[in-house]
């Protein structure tokens, strides 16, 4: 159990030990996988304009769980309503696209997705993904978000929301992205993100769906995280979790044929 320590130069636990945090804290040399994207500042950094296409919904985004998300919902749409077409534009991460002029418009966080609907006028912009899946689900007479189970729904979306970057930013990033394996770090999150697999699995224990007796935007927004986990095409790390035992999560799990 555990993971070893790896060295850097110096004896990493001693490395690690010996650090006091200073009165103000200065950005380091960047390392890691992220490191040409990650700054202590926000904004923009080149002019660029967002792409557009024909239709109202303009999705800017890339198939990262949140992106696949908000995708999930307007396929969903598509399906339901032949006419409805929406147009969606590849935004790498990696290279920066998030912090064009145009998508810091969009988003001023500078994360994937982001959305402009040009059916609104002025047209409107819309981040973060549970905002973009009630902002569509309500465009669509509450698609997949039935009012009489709001609540309910709204509690496992925002759920979603609250764990999911304790699962990202903590658990997938010391385990898959950090430079060094640092095993009280990883330790701290794999006990985080199985706590979390185990409140869904307790909730979907008697029922087929997570919020309610129908298939919802709450889902929607957590299949693509956790779901994708326990099948292990996030961070692959589904055996280290030992997500099959006593039994994975079934959040959603009729989708995954959709």
């Amino acid at each position: 159990g555990g993971c070893r320590k790896e060295t850097r130069g110096a004896d990493l636990s001693q490395e690690l030990g010996e650090y006091t945090p200073a009165k103000v804290w200065e950005a380091p040399p960047a390392e890691g996988k992220f490191a040409s994207i990650n700054k202590p500042t926000a904004g923009a950094q080149k002019e660029e304009a967002l792409k557009k296409g024909d239709h109202d919904l303009q999705i800017y985004s890339m198939a990262t769980p949140n992106g696949v998300k908000v995708t999930m919902l307007l396929e969903e749409l598509c399906d339901m309503h032949p006419e409805f077409e929406y147009d969606a534009w590849a935004a790498s991460i990696m290279n920066g696209d998030q912090f064009t002029s145009g998508f810091v418009e969009c988003n001023p966080n500078s994360k994937i997705p982001c959305m402009m609907d040009y059916g609104t006028n002025p047209p409107t912009r819309v981040f973060e993904s549970a905002s973009i899946l009630m902002y569509v689900s309500e465009k669509f007479n509450n698609a997949f978000f039935p009012q009489q189970h709001k609540t309910e729904i709204l509690n496992w979306v925002f759920w979603q929301m609250g764990s999911a970057p304790y699962l990202g930013g903590g658990f997938g990033h010391f385990y898959a992205y950090a430079p060094v394996k640092i095993e009280y770090a990883i330790n701290r999150f794999t006990m985080e993100a199985k706590r979390q697999l185990d409140v869904l699995d307790q909730q979907l224990a008697t029922r087929k769906y997570i919020a309610c007796d129908e298939y919802t935007i709450a889902d929607m927004a957590i299949w693509p995280w956790y779901g994708a986990l326990v099948l292990g095409r996030l961070y692959d790390a589904a055996e280290f979790l030992d997500v099959a035992s006593p039994r994975p999560p079934r959040t959603c799990s009729p989708c995954g044929g959709r």
